[in-house]
């Protein structure tokens, strides 16, 4: 496994996630109910899924629980785990070890990625462009280190989520940048990703809402079809 020097560039601000975040992202409980089920839910919409992709990317991997699932559905010969926290890339390296494939871990702001342009088949990005401050620099990296054809999985909770008062409660993140999906979506598009409608997702998840899904699972009453959506979930793809 490969150590980046120590001394990289780490000039982009991000917002950094609280003690009650970083414990958060080891339980089971985000494991199983958020990235888990990001994971299936993407995976069903990547069309045309091949049998192996060479070099697949988590920009903001954070404790690492996400890299062996990568490698276990997607099959690289290479994985890259990146973030801008270097304590939780000390917990990543830990995944790492179930990895038979190669696996790197780099320390870096997700605006300056330091890979060669198109070198990734794959990018993971998971719960993490809502904690960015420069978002459309982000995005301007994450299509220059996709091949042409190369896909992005983004799977993001919208401004109705993270203006919640739970989130305001026990994380942290740039407020005023928060996003609708419409807005995700856009921007995405905006950046010169193609991104077809049938490989979009509105995942309308228990933890998303105010009431924790208390009011349908006890009491059956189902939540309006017409709402403000919490999290979006997309395959955006580099043109050829």
């Amino acid at each position: 496994m490969h150590t980046p020097d120590r001394t990289m560039q780490r000039t982009t601000p991000y917002v950094p996630e609280t003690a009650f975040g970083k414990w958060f992202l080891r339980t089971r409980t985000w494991e199983i109910h958020v990235l888990d089920r990001a994971l299936d839910d993407l995976e069903r919409l990547l069309p045309g899924k091949r049998d192996g992709y060479r070099v697949v990317m988590d920009v903001g991997c954070g404790c690492g629980r996400s890299l062996p699932k990568l490698h276990a559905r997607f099959k690289p010969e290479l994985v890259i785990g990146v973030d801008f926290d270097r304590d939780m890339l000390a917990q990543a390296r830990r995944e790492c070890q179930h990895i038979t494939s190669n696996a790197q871990l780099i320390e870096c702001s997700s605006s300056r990625l330091p890979m060669a342009d198109a070198s990734v088949d794959l990018l993971f990005c998971h719960q993490t462009f809502h904690h960015l401050v420069d978002q459309t620099q982000a995005l301007e990296e994450f299509r220059r280190v996709l091949k042409p054809g190369g896909v992005l999985l983004f799977a993001e909770s919208t401004r109705r989520y993270i203006h919640s008062w739970i989130i305001r409660l026990l994380f942290r993140h740039p407020m005023h940048l928060q996003r609708t999906a419409p807005e995700y979506l856009q921007m995405l598009r905006d950046a010169g990703f193609v991104v077809e409608p049938r490989s979009i997702s509105y995942p309308y998840l228990w933890w998303s809402r105010g009431d924790l899904g208390v009011l349908e699972r006890w009491f059956g009453i189902r939540p309006p079809e017409d709402r403000e959506e919490t999290l979006i979930n997309l395959i955006a793809t580099r043109p050829a």
